[in-house]
């Protein structure tokens, strides 16, 4: 349902007020610049772990995706969930397999982030991590049971996803472990 133009945050309690929306974007960039510090004491007073934004990122996909492991783990520990989904249905281990950031992946691993989670076009960290070149990430799932053989909705594997953007080093790397 649409929102009037006379909903106001006094009458309709889904729109929140100013006051609330300047915390909200100070949470958001707090976890976005890596604060976990500043953040501890706002999580310990209930501090929702799983907010998100106006995007459907929760805090823990900003963190992820921006390589602020301490500000994850701080999350984690509030319990933040590591498979919710964006508005574009990304996880935060698909932006940390973007970006090759190897501990942040192993930490989402280890609090029950989903090897095989796939995006609804069916790509998952592994092809991410293969068609960025990120052997690391790549060794990383696959030693943690991804499956190289999985296809994306457009029929593409890791392999194929690799070589197409062409990633010489992944390329050459699943290759020998399809051998």
């Amino acid at each position: 349902m649409q929102a009037s133009s006379t909903d106001t945050p006094q009458n309709n309690p889904k729109i929140p007020d100013q006051e609330t929306v300047e915390f909200a974007q100070k949470v958001f960039q707090l976890v976005r610049s890596g604060y976990a510090d500043i953040l501890a004491p706002m999580l310990e007073r209930g501090l929702p772990a799983n907010l998100c934004n106006h995007k459907g990122d929760s805090l823990l996909m900003l963190a992820s995706y921006h390589g602020h492991i301490d500000t994850a783990r701080l999350l984690l520990e509030f319990g933040a969930d590591p498979e919710m989904r964006n508005d574009q249905g990304q996880t935060p281990i698909a932006g940390a397999a973007f970006k090759g950031n190897v501990p942040m992946v192993q930490l989402l691993l280890e609090h029950g982030a989903d090897v095989e989670g796939a995006s609804p076009d069916g790509k998952t960290a592994l092809m991410l991590a293969a068609m960025f070149n990120r052997t690391d990430i790549v060794e990383l799932l696959i030693a943690k049971g991804a499956d190289l053989h999985a296809r994306a909705a457009n029929g593409m594997t890791a392999l194929d996803a690799a070589r197409v953007m062409g990633a010489p080093d992944t390329v050459a790397q699943l290759e020998q472990l399809l051998q």
